[in-house]
């Protein structure tokens, strides 16, 4: 019987059966209960706590004199973040929280607001006459989450297949060695690709890196069956080291031949990056960028709309039952693994042809392990992991942007994106499934 069954009573009179809830459902009202509460107890205290009755912002990417900050009343902004946590909190409490995309919504908006109240406390009665200007979050967002997203996407397959990929910080560093390095040396020589064409030249690199480093996953895990934990972990040392060893053998003289890449130019989409405070974010980026946002409807269609991402969730999930209707469990695995090194690639490719140019050693500082964190966070689902990648490349963003505010230490403020990663997964992801066969490897018997 369902939660809303019915029963028929002697008289014949339909009776409601009260309703059973099972266990999750109790674990989910606890978890919400307690996220909403200390959302609500810290903006009480941020609203208490400010003396100062507005704050200026700014809308634009950089700040400065000119672009013309707006006075926000903290007041308004504070107390309303309070109402709308214990709205939340309300609701949870009476387990009358919404599911599905409304309860996705509502938990949203607290995190904006709960955002905004934390902003105004923080930023007020910093002194001066530009005391807080708030900069756009998004275009530092997506700058940071743009790897991350493309990392996910390579984990998302790889395990939706039954391969765990602890590699993606090894493909990251491979990837963004060699776009560097095939983008510098196409622009030195000019022999058969144009300068315009020099940088996206680049993206090749870090796609063939990416795929070396995913044919050595496969090899050793599907093949060899090598424990695929200790595996991936493995091949970021490899990385790391085979990376830093090459960096070091160009020689001085020879790091504008090997090591000056050109970086990808802004391409402006003109009808959406006229969209205020998105547009200039989102529709004013490199084709890397642009690449990110179809990589992440390409690897969902491919997953769940076709007979091969339908292949690639069964072995992932019952490699025997798949293999007995003729599937090729193996196969479809190097297949999955494969293209995830493509978008791995392209994940290194944005650490210098993407932004900061020339490679340096261990330039991705371990985000191929976040975007691992993503994929759990997303649920094994490519936008869901496409959403957690932003969320921490937006709270990374937030610890950059406050890192002058001299409310906050600097220790608390490093941990930040790791504490809201936390209390994000134990709030409202809850506990999650990976695929069955997540790392076991099949031998057909």
């Amino acid at each position: 019987m369902g939660a809303t069954d019915t029963i028929q009573a002697p008289s014949g009179t339909p009776v409601e059966e009260p309703r059973v809830r099972d266990r999750a459902d109790v674990a989910r009202q606890a978890r919400l209960v307690i996220t909403f509460a200390i959302s609500l107890a810290l903006l009480v205290y941020f609203a208490l706590s400010i003396d100062n009755t507005t704050v200026t912002y700014v809308l634009g990417e950089r700040v400065s004199v000119d672009d013309r900050p707006k006075e926000l009343t903290t007041t308004w902004v504070s107390w309303g973040a309070v109402v709308v946590s214990a709205v939340a909190l309300v609701l949870a409490a009476l387990n009358r929280f919404p599911r599905r995309w409304a309860g996705l919504v509502l938990a949203l908006l607290v995190g904006i607001t709960f955002y905004l109240g934390f902003l105004m406390w923080a930023y007020a009665d910093q002194g001066g006459a530009f005391q807080a200007a708030i900069a756009n979050p998004i275009p530092g967002t997506m700058a940071i989450a743009t790897p991350l997203v493309l990392g996910a996407l390579a984990g998302c397959l790889c395990e939706r297949a039954g391969v765990i990929n602890i590699a993606i910080e090894g493909q990251f560093l491979a990837g963004a060695f060699f776009a560097s390095v095939f983008t510098s040396i196409a622009y030195s020589s000019l022999v058969f690709i144009p300068v315009a064409l020099c940088a996206p030249f680049g993206l090749l690199g870090g796609v063939v890196a990416g795929v070396g480093v995913a044919t050595m996953l496969g090899l050793f895990a599907l093949r060899y069956q090598v424990n695929q934990v200790v595996l991936g972990v493995v091949l970021v040392a490899l990385a790391s080291g085979l990376t830093a060893f090459l960096l070091g053998q160009i020689p001085g003289d020879e790091q504008d031949t090997f090591n000056n890449p050109q970086i990808l130019e802004e391409i402006r989409i003109p009808v959406l990056a006229d969209i205020p405070v998105l547009g200039e974010a989102l529709f004013n980026q490199t084709i890397l960028v642009y690449l990110m946002y179809v990589s992440v409807a390409v690897v969902t269609f491919l997953l769940f709309e076709t007979r091969w991402g339908l292949r690639v969730r069964s072995v992932g999930e019952h490699p025997k039952a798949a293999d007995t209707v003729g599937i090729k469990v193996n196969r479809v695995r190097w297949q999955a693994v494969l293209l995830g090194g493509v978008f791995a690639g392209l994940g290194g490719a944005y650490y210098t042809v993407g932004s900061t140019g020339a490679f340096d050693r261990d330039v991705s500082a371990g985000t191929g392990f976040i975007a691992l964190a993503a994929v759990i966070m997303g649920r094994w689902h490519p936008i869901g992991a496409a959403f957690a990648a932003i969320f921490f490349g937006f709270m990374w963003n937030l610890q950059n942007q406050l890192s002058f505010v001299e409310k906050l230490p600097g220790e608390l403020l490093g941990a930040a994106p790791y504490l809201a990663t936390i209390i994000a997964v134990a709030g409202f992801v809850g506990r999650v499934r990976p695929p069955a066969a997540d790392g076991e490897p099949y031998v057909k018997s």
